[in-house]
């Protein structure tokens, strides 16, 4: 039997996802400048992924 399409690991998978965790959300926050040290993490304002 062959696994199907859909069952792929994770590390193969190589599209964009359109929905960032949280952390990933604040490296990006800190990369534009956006980002005070400090700051609360809930609430964050939207971004898009690189």
């Amino acid at each position: 039997m062959s696994q199907h399409s859909s069952l792929k690991s994770a590390n193969k998978i190589q599209t964009r996802r359109n929905v960032l965790k949280r952390f990933e959300r604040v490296e990006l926050l800190k990369k534009q400048g956006r980002w005070k040290d400090g700051q609360r993490v809930f609430g964050l304002p939207k971004t898009k992924s690189e």
